[in-house]
């Protein structure tokens, strides 16, 4: 079995695979100072209750945005499964990424959206649009010919929500949904329709750009927390991929493998 870990800026995800399957997910909210024991210790509980042995995990791979959080993850694998860590993006290995990297800096790309990359042209093989709702809502680019070409970077929609609630003193905390109608004729309401509506809006008009500069048709597909939420709103959204990154980074490690 694999244990794949997608350590964000807000949750890290374990999520372990035998073979294609996937067996078991969770998640916990993301803290630099947590220690290779904390995860060791809630890791092994959360495994026994999905009736996984811990015994039988003989590797490990991970995609993180949080350098901090590397050194204790590496130290997990090894101390609680025996295992090398195999971190996507990490300079001193040689990786096989799958994909080719044709931007300024290719050191700047983001492990998380490297492997969305790869995962979303190893399923479509043909230009695509990423897009993934996490703490930022980025779009990443890949081409016809598989390789990845850039990007766009915008606040996450929780972020922004919250932002918003911490500027206004009189504003209320509401939750994310799709609001009754458009104009708001309530503080919540108005709040609601601004959050939703802005980030449609948002998607639509930058995924609508991608589209025209590269000057190719292009599959849109969607990843990350809210987008269930967000890929009902427009037809822009072609595929819905809620474990896009997890599925990525199992069929990184086999390709790293097989190398």
């Amino acid at each position: 079995m694999l244990l794949v870990i997608d350590a964000g800026n807000t949750n890290v995800v374990f999520a372990v695979f035998e073979g294609d399957k996937l067996r078991d997910q969770w998640r916990i909210s993301t803290d630099a100072r947590r220690t290779s024991d904390e995860y060791g210790v809630w890791l092994t509980q959360v495994l026994e209750h999905a009736g996984i042995k811990r015994a039988i995990i003989k590797g490990a791979v991970l995609a993180s945005v949080v350098p901090q959080a590397i050194f204790d993850l590496r130290q997990l694998a090894k101390r609680y499964f025996n295992c090398e860590l195999l971190v996507i993006g990490d300079p001193r290995l040689k990786l096989n990424t799958g994909v080719g990297v044709k931007i300024d800096n290719p050191a700047e790309v983001g492990a998380d959206r490297l492997v969305n990359a790869f995962a979303a042209w190893k399923r479509y093989n043909q230009p695509l649009i990423v897009i993934d709702f996490g703490t930022a809502t980025t779009f990443d680019v890949v081409s016809k010919e598989g390789n990845y070409i850039g990007g766009v970077i915008a606040p996450g929609v929780n972020l922004s929500l919250d932002a918003l609630q911490k500027a206004a003193a009189k504003l209320p905390t509401v939750a994310i949904q799709k609001p009754a109608k458009t104009i708001g004729t309530n503080t919540i309401g108005a709040m609601q329709s601004g959050i939703y509506y802005g980030y449609i809006g948002l998607i639509e008009g930058i995924a609508g750009r991608i589209k025209k500069e590269y000057g190719q048709d292009m599959k849109v597909i969607a990843t990350g927390g809210l987008a269930s939420l967000y890929s009902k709103a427009t037809p822009l959204i072609e595929h819905l991929e809620p474990d896009l990154t997890i599925f990525g980074l199992k069929d990184l490690y086999r390709l790293n493998q097989e190398k």
